[in-house]
């Protein structure tokens, strides 16, 4: 692509970031990131962007807050030196599970953080098989996404036994299974969830055909892991084998996430590096790499080509 394209990394990814512009066959865009003693983040980049297409990869993973802020500002770095273009590469959105209010007195946080992304110069955001399929209808700026459901798929399409299922570990997951079990040519079953708090899931009956059945747990996001521990319980208790695959795009691993997932009989945790951990995780993940993904959905941005034949889900 020549120096058609310029990518910009913030802090959250570096690695993913290197691994693009290694697809792209350009070099990243000298950016620094450092803190004030009280915590304030302090921005640069390259100042020679005027005119160029800029686009700038920064998950707002956690720390969500700190990360969204860096974007914020790189955004408008890039914009002040000048950029005729600039669209963000969010491969994991924060907030996107609070995309409705359960109970009176909450916010719509979805809303408020897309409300403050189109404040900024962004022409669009991109991101990587968000929480909610109502992101682009909440968005107040143009969102599109990608899906990494493909790749993941043929990841253990020849590790999974012929007689397996696949299980949504919740009813909002059920169209990322579907997605699953069409390439994996599998019936589909999902367990009902009631969420008790941020942490704490309750898990209850099993819908679908499971019993004496391999089951491959598909979610977008894996956070604490208790949604997945609760999913594979019930389906413990529905009588399906005790091994389990799990396979999720955003392997974001809080709390005590390792332990509660590594005490469960998994037989692989297939995931992607959307998300850097600040420590590496003491389970054995299989990661896919999403750097292929995004290469393509720049090339194609910068090229006029859509962006829905990537097989878009959400």
């Amino acid at each position: 692509m020549g120096d058609v394209v310029r990518l910009l990394a913030g802090s959250a990814n570096r690695p993913l970031a290197a691994a693009v512009a290694e697809q792209l066959d350009i070099d990243l865009t000298a950016t620094e990131v450092s803190r004030f003693p009280d915590g304030e983040a302090a921005v640069s980049v390259d100042p020679d962007l005027r005119d160029e297409h800029v686009h700038i990869l920064q998950p707002t993973s956690p720390p969500v807050d700190a990360n969204l802020v860096e974007l914020l500002l790189l955004v408008d770095a890039a914009a002040r030196c000048g950029a005729a273009r600039i669209i963000a590469l969010v491969p994991y959105l924060g907030y996107a599970r609070q995309d409705r209010r359960t109970e009176p007195g909450q916010p719509v946080s979805i809303r408020v953080i897309s409300d403050l992304l189109a404040t900024t110069a962004l022409e669009r955001v991109i991101v990587i098989d968000p929480h909610t399929r109502y992101l682009e209808a909440v968005a107040g700026v143009a969102v599109e996404s990608a899906t990494a459901v493909p790749d993941l798929a043929q990841a253990v399409a020849d590790d999974v036994p012929d007689d397996a299922v696949v299980v949504a570990p919740d009813l909002g997951a059920i169209d990322l299974a579907q997605g699953y079990a069409t390439r994996l040519q599998l019936p589909v079953a999902y367990v009902n969830k009631e969420r008790l708090a941020g942490d704490e899931v309750r898990a209850g009956e099993v819908v679908g055909a499971v019993a004496d059945r391999h089951p491959v747990v598909v979610d977008d996001m894996i956070s604490t892991g208790g949604t997945i521990a609760a999913a594979i319980d019930a389906l413990h208790d529905a009588g399906s084998r005790e091994e389990v695959t799990v396979v999720a795009t955003h392997a974001l691993l809080a709390g005590d996430a390792d332990e509660t997932l590594g005490a469960l009989p998994l037989r692989r945790l297939v995931v992607t590096d959307t998300v850097a951990r600040a420590t590496p995780s003491a389970l054995d993940l299989d990661v896919v790499s999403v750097a292929p993904l995004l290469a393509e959905t720049v090339r194609r941005l910068e090229t006029g080509g859509r962006l829905d034949e990537l097989e878009t889900f959400h």
